[in-house]
């Protein structure tokens, strides 16, 4: 038997690993640095001289308010496509926009892009913005939200939410995608790069989910921004510096029973009404005695409910308590002592400040005469003599 590289393998007992493009080897051009694949090149009429063989055309519906607008808009777009060499058509009876290809086209896509502009057009966004699709750098992208979720109240929430006040967290998501977006009904339209598009389809789809606000989607995009800036980090892996966000669902409490102790015996059944008017006698009683009975027990509750409501009647108009005589007899102790504490330090010092006035106003001659006065006299001689 012939062996084509693979007898080795099952000898062995292994399986050979097959893969998908087995065929696709590397090309000499992938690696190319002065290349730049992701360049789209604007199309030149002299590649496709002869023009289109065949005759394309697409159809969309539109509602029946775009009318006015459209039949004033449609001469721009018809200009626009005729540079193209695209025919249109705005059929009012039908509510049908139509566009075909003719012998002047030579761009083979600008069909597609021409199908993308009256369904842009139909989903209500301008036409001097809708004509922009025409240009080989914008894309477009239709993300039907209508469909994601059932409940009404949480879609129309949840649509809101992507809005935001104002439309601002929109306007912020436009400015940081670089995409023109319209919400409108249950389609959101977009345009601009293939980048920004996949960045706008994530955001709108896990707000209508319910699994991320696009507040969050903000801030990742602002850090990735920022990590842009700088080209040392140009070809590394920014997961280390997003933040994670991670929803939290406020589950509540539930009170866990109390196990009862088993018992093989079921309960006891309750009485039964009938049992309960054999016990108490009224089964045996007249429908004249019976009628009394609950006319009674009419009056006793009507009794009472009377006397609660006279009583929250009074309730309003009773005094308050005064404050008992133990508290009054301290407060006043209380008041006694603070009095005696403060005439004795009042006498204090109006003491201390007579002793100062005192001392101040000593004179010096009085100050002489007491002292002449105090010493002692000495006795003459001729008197003793």
């Amino acid at each position: 038997m012939e062996d084509f590289g693979g007898g080795e393998a099952f000898a062995s007992g292994t399986k050979v690993k097959k893969h998908k493009g087995k065929h696709d080897k590397p090309k000499p051009w992938d690696e190319d640095p002065n290349i730049d694949h992701w360049k789209v090149e604007k199309f030149d009429p002299s590649w496709n001289e002869s023009g289109m063989l065949e005759v394309s055309s697409f159809s969309t519906l539109f509602p029946q308010y775009l009318e006015k607008y459209l039949q004033e808009a449609w001469p721009k777009v018809k200009s626009a496509l005729k540079e193209f060499g695209v025919s249109c058509e705005l059929n009012l009876v039908e509510g049908s926009m139509t566009v075909s290809t003719t012998r002047k086209t030579r761009d083979p896509y600008i069909i597609m892009k021409a199908r993308d502009l009256i369904k842009l057009l139909s989903r209500s966004v301008p036409a001097p913005q809708a004509i922009k699709i025409l240009n080989d750098e914008m894309q477009c992208d239709i993300i039907k939200i209508g469909n994601l979720i059932r409940n009404k109240e949480r879609f129309v929430k949840r649509r809101e939410r992507l809005l935001g006040p104002n439309l601002s967290t929109l306007k912020a998501i436009e400015i940081l995608t670089e995409c023109y977006i319209l919400v409108q009904g249950s389609t959101v339209a977009a345009m601009g790069s293939f980048k920004g598009l996949k960045q706008v389809r994530r955001i709108v789809e896990d707000c209508i989910h319910n699994q991320m606000h696009p507040v969050y989607h903000i801030k990742t995009l602002l850090m990735k921004r920022e990590l842009a800036k700088n080209p040392a980090l140009a070809n590394e892996n920014w997961d280390r510096f997003l933040p994670k966000f991670k929803k939290k669902n406020v589950q509540r409490k539930v009170k866990a029973k109390e196990k009862k102790p088993y018992t093989p015996f079921p309960p006891p059944q309750p009485p039964s009404k009938l049992d309960l008017q054999l016990e108490s006698g009224e089964y045996f009683m007249s429908v004249k005695k019976k009628s009394a009975k609950k006319w009674q027990e009419k009056k006793e509750k009507q009794a009472e409910k009377v006397a609660e409501n006279k009583r929250k009647r009074e309730a309003a108009f009773v005094p308050p308590k005064e404050p008992s005589q133990i508290s009054d007899s301290n407060k006043s102790d209380n008041d006694k002592n603070d009095l005696f504490a403060m005439t004795k330090s009042l006498k204090n010092k109006a003491k201390e400040l007579k002793m100062h006035e005192a001392h101040d106003n000593v004179r010096a001659d009085s100050f002489i005469a007491n002292a002449e006065s105090s010493r002692p006299k000495k006795k003459s001689r001729h008197s003793s003599a």
